[in-house]
């Protein structure tokens, strides 16, 4: 028999559940702060319901510093499911990371390997992940001994791997990357994949500390830029307002100055970019209805139909996220099957995109393009 009070504690809201933990352990939301390595602010959007808690590995992480099982905090919430059915070949990606330091049993041609890394970068922009993933193993191996083929090859690896939710992997595939650059341009972009890596972990400040780090000894302004963007969404994960402002502001006036389709080291940075990423910076901080807005305006531009099937489904997939939000079900699910037209891998494989696909499934009868995404990837019996 169900204890009196103890239903209804379940179906609090998990930011009230966490104030809740959070008196019983006698810990201010300053000492929270503290310890998540986040900001008193953020702390106390959580709690109030303005910024979403809807990270599993973050909530596991709270869960750590309170003493709670996760399923406590979650209450009668399951924590959606992390990971989907999936491309087969992450196994093989881990494995070729694993023999790194072996000698390859024949050695390609580095123009050959470097047409190959070209193509493996236009199959990632097109967002053809399952292919890339399957052909990233001989990649890898055809690359070792060749430093300035290396890095690209790790980089693109990582990037792949957090889009699949393999975090760690990812983080490894960097760190591989900056720690076989032999130049400061090739260690700097390499940086920023390593950032990328440690947002996608949960691990916001110390992603601020190496992209502000990298960002003031490298000379290349499209690498600089890119560095100072991923500072600033680090920064705005951590609640840190006027950090994340400066930083966009920097990198505004770099792309504005270099504002090229020419992106030999696959930054990706141009005026358009930084306004995606303003857009998603505010939704980190808490600022679900100003996210909305500048995303609009960013469709408005010009050179939005220009950026690559991978990042223009990508950003459609954190505006969706913002407007569910706001509470506007609807136009998330509308946005959701928008970026799930223009490359349907970047919401069939995504953890990410299964997360929000179940939260709006569960806010009422799903539209049929919504009930038919979650068909496909599983999330229906």
């Amino acid at each position: 028999m169900t204890r009196p009070g103890l239903s209804d504690a379940c179906d609090l809201p998990i930011g009230r559940q966490l104030a809740r933990w959070r008196v019983r352990r006698g810990l201010t939301q300053q000492m929270l702060a503290d310890r998540l390595g986040k900001s008193k602010s953020w702390v106390d959007k959580v709690e109030r319901g303005v910024r979403a808690l809807d990270r599993y590995s973050v909530i596991q992480e709270i869960a750590e510093v309170l003493h709670l099982d996760p399923a406590v905090l979650l209450g009668n919430r399951r924590p959606p499911p992390t990971t989907a059915p999936g491309p087969d070949g992450v196994d093989g990606v881990r494995a070729a990371l694993v023999r790194h330091h072996h000698q390859p049993h024949s050695t390609v041609p580095p123009e050959q390997v470097r047409r190959h890394i070209g193509h493996a970068w236009l199959t990632y922009q097109h967002a053809h992940y399952a292919p890339l993933l399957r052909a990233l193993p001989d990649l890898l191996d055809a690359a070792h001994g060749t430093p300035n083929l290396l890095v690209p090859t790790y980089r693109i690896t990582a990037h792949l791997l957090i889009k699949l939710g393999e975090a760690d992997l990812a983080w490894l595939a960097a760190d591989r990357a900056a720690a076989t650059a032999t130049d400061p341009t090739l260690t700097g972009t390499a940086t920023v994949t390593v950032v990328q890596a440690l947002r996608a972990l949960g691990r916001d400040r110390l992603a601020l500390t190496a992209a502000l780090t990298a960002a003031d000894t490298t000379t290349n302004p499209p690498v600089r830029a890119a560095l100072l963007l991923q500072a600033a969404l680090a920064a705005a994960r951590t609640g840190d307002n006027h950090t994340t402002h400066d930083l966009l502001d920097h990198a505004t006036h770099l792309a504005n100055q270099h504002p090229t389709d020419h992106d030999p080291h696959h930054t990706t940075v141009n005026p358009i970019a930084v306004r995606l990423a303003r857009s998603l910076a505010a939704h980190h901080l808490g600022q679900p209805t100003h996210a909305v807005h500048l995303h609009q305006q960013a469709l408005r531009h010009d050179d939005w139909p220009r950026l690559p099937a991978e990042h223009r489904a990508a950003h459609l997939l954190d505006a969706a996220h913002a407007y569910h939000h706001t509470g506007d079900h609807t136009t998330a699910a509308r946005t959701l099957t928008d970026a799930d037209t223009i490359a349907p891998a970047e919401i069939r494989l995504r953890p990410h995109a299964r997360t929000l696909i179940t939260e709006i499934t569960r806010n009422g009868p799903p539209t049929a393009a919504v009930t038919r995404l979650a068909t496909l990837i599983g999330l229906t019996r």
